[in-house]
Order: structure tokens, then sequence, then C-alpha cells
């Protein structure tokens, strides 16, 4: 690619009216905006009206243009966008995760074909340049796991709600702040998390796992009852974005957890994010940086224009680790599950309990379950339940499906004598 830079903006929203100010602020790097492309000709903007298209072909059909900065909310949109403009030849930035968690093995192969680079660090974790060190610092190390908060706007709701904040306020501070969007379901639902690990497991592990494969309990049922058990505990609670290698096998997946103060996470508050990455030989590393708001986003993908300067791309060298990895959901964790109604806690299926409490408005339950039977119960949906996963080490739970058996057919035996 030439060095000077000529781009095509699609978006002017938070990330892409940031991106405008950082690129004209910043002196290191020969690039320029031609074109921006939005969509609502009667919104107000801070710049003139004759800086902006409202045609994307402007952008695509322009042979000035090598790099298009696609920065909009709309996947569906997003998707052809990106399809047209490599198509077209042109280098992509993107910070679309969901558009990109859905399609990805798909347009890199398209990006392939077209001999163009396909970046996207403002994908994931805002500001931190996660996916630049796992193909790059991480690339002839053997990773064991990757965690980390992914998303600002939860940890900022979990951080007020640790300090006494009830979630409907913390979540409508969250939103006066422009942390989180008037319909805050792919954020507190763990949706936005999730996109972001498929991301990181392709990144870490070479694995391709689709979106639906990985799932996704959020923080919007988590009260009162379970801030004070983390506090007597001495925890924190956070929601995690989590996936670790079991010798030939990836566990992954998204979900409030309990901290205890020894964790790196622990004093990871408000919108920042964390990344926990630890691997064979570097052993535990810890990354920390904004991950909500304009400029964080921007910062990451004025990176990936500058890293187009030297036709930088991904090279993806664990995909050919990943061909010897499965995906898999069967595995066990320790959980808190708490419930106005003891009946609803009944209804999961406990592997091991390790405590019980009752009072006359709340119940909860700690104990082993197997992961892969939790997902038939859809915690974002029931409102009633909340789960969050203790500090326990993951187990492939040999030992307890040993003791249910065993457990049951002591069971069985005393209902026939």
């Amino acid at each position: 690619m030439n060095k000077k830079l000529t781009i095509g903006l699609v978006g002017f929203g938070c990330v892409g009216s940031g991106l405008y100010e950082v690129l004209n602020k910043s002196k290191l790097i020969d690039a320029q905006i031609k074109t921006i492309v939005v969509k609502d000709k009667n919104k107000k903007r801070p710049l003139p009206e004759d800086h902006f298209s409202y045609d994307v072909s402007d952008i695509l059909k322009d042979e000035e243009i090598n790099v298009v900065v696609e920065l909009i909310n709309d996947s569906d949109a997003a998707y052809e966008i990106v399809r047209s403009a490599f198509n077209a030849g042109k280098a992509v930035v993107s910070a679309n995760k969901k558009l990109i968690a859905e399609h990805l093995d798909e347009l890199l192969n398209l990006a392939k074909e077209n001999e163009v680079s396909f970046l996207y660090e403002g994908a994931v974790a805002g500001s931190i340049p996660v996916l630049r060190n796992l193909e790059e610092y991480y690339n002839n190390d053997s990773l064991t796991s990757i965690e980390g908060i992914t998303n600002g706007t939860t940890n900022y709701i979990l951080t007020r709600s640790n300090h006494g904040v009830d979630y409907s306020t913390a979540l409508k501070e969250a939103q006066e702040l422009g942390f989180a969007e008037i319909d805050p379901t792919l954020d507190v639902d763990g949706y936005d998390s999730k996109y972001k690990l498929v991301l990181l497991l392709k990144h870490a592990f070479g694995l391709s796992v689709p979106p639906e494969e990985v799932v996704n309990i959020g923080i919007r049922n988590v009260t009162k009852h379970e801030v004070a058990y983390a506090r007597e505990k001495g925890y924190r609670i956070k929601l995690l974005s989590r996936a670790e290698k079991v010798k030939d096998r990836v566990v992954g997946f998204v979900a409030p957890q309990f901290v205890s103060r020894e964790h790196s996470a622990f004093e990871v508050n408000n919108e920042f994010n964390a990344v926990i990455v630890e691997a064979l030989f570097s052993d535990k590393q810890l990354f920390i940086g904004k991950g909500a708001g304009s400029y964080p986003t921007a910062s990451a993908v004025l990176s990936d224009v500058s890293a187009l300067k030297f036709d930088y791309a991904y090279e993806y060298r664990k995909s050919e680790e990943g061909k010897t990895l499965t995906f898999t959901k069967d595995f066990f964790v320790k959980i808190y599950l708490g419930s106005p109604f003891i009946e609803a806690i009944n209804e999961i299926p406990f592997y091991q309990i390790d405590e019980v409490y009752q009072s006359e408005d709340y119940a909860y339950q700690t104990g082993w379950v197997r992961f892969s039977e939790l997902e038939q119960f859809n915690f974002n949906q029931r409102k009633e339940l909340s789960l969050i996963v203790l500090p326990e080490p993951i187990t492939s739970g040999e030992q307890l499906i040993k003791k249910s058996k065993e457990r049951k057919f002591a069971l069985l035996e005393t209902s026939i004598v």
C-alpha cells in the first residue's frame, strides 16, 4: 500500500467523530479522511454539512480511497459495506465486534482473495492492544488461558453496585455518562462481551467459534443480596469473558464472577477494561485500559490505520494449533445461585452442594454444576434467578460425576428398601 493513506470513513458517531479528532491532532501518521458517509441528514454534527456524504458508493467507487474505516452500529449494513470494500480492493478497519464475530472466516477469506488487510483492534477492549499482542508477542508461546473485563459499561455498573448503588440507578448513571445505550441489552446481557470473546478465541487459540455456541450470562439480575455476599466473602463482582485450554479442549463463556482480592481484575473499576493472558513460557500478564468512550476506541482504530502504512495484516499463526483443539461446554464450575424463590433454585441440577442459605425473602445455594446443563435455563430472561461463578478453578468433574452417581444409587437402594 502507498504510504499515503486516504480514508473513507463510514459513520460519525461516538467513535467516528473521535477518530476524526485524534487523526487531525496526530502528527505521526500521514493519512487523511477524504470522505465521511453518514445516514441521517438531519442529525446535528460538529462539522459543516459539506464534510458529509450520504451515499457509501462515494467511498467504494473512489479510486483514491485505499482504506475504508467502518464505524456504524448496524452490523448487517456494515457486512455489506465491508464485503464491497474488499471487492473494490480497499483495506478495511472496523470496530464492529458483532459483525466480525458473526462473519470472521468469510471476511478473512475475502480479504485474502483481494490481497488487502482487515484490522479490528478497536473491536476488543477499547484502548488495550490485545489482538496485536496476541498476534505478535505471543505468536510462539502456547497460551493456557485468557480472561478479562471487556465491557466498560458493565464494569462501571458493577463498580457502582459494589459501592451500594442499585442496578437501575447505576445503569442510569452509565447512560448519562455515555457509557451505556438507551437499550443496554447488548452490554448488560453479555452479548457485547461474547462477541469480543469470539475474537479472542480466534487470536489466542486459533479457534473459529460461532457466537451462538458461546454462553453469555449478564448482570441485570445482580441484586443487593449478591453484593452483600461478595462483601462478606471479600469478593467483588465482575463480568468476565473467559477462555481456558484444558488438554486438547478449550472452554469459554461470559458470566458474572466473584473475584477475590488476589485476582488481577479485583481493582479494575469504572469504565476500565482488563485482559489477563496466561501462557506456558511467559506466565501471566495483565493489560489495563479504558474500554468505553470516544477516544479509547478511536485510538485503537487509529493504531490500525497507522499499521496499514506497512501493509500490516494479522497472520493467525495459532490457527494451526486450533486444528487440534475442540471448543466445549462440557465442564464443571462452582456457582452461587440466588433467588427469592427456593423452588427456582431447585430447578438447577447441582452435582455437589456446598452451602445453603434461606430467609423469609431470599435464598441462595452454592455448589458445582455441569456448565452444559445451564444453557437451557436462559438466565438473562429469568428475572428471579441470579447466577454468579465462584473463584474455584474449572474442572472436568470426573469425581463430581462419580459422587453424584453413587449418591443416586444410594437413594435408589434406600427407596427400594
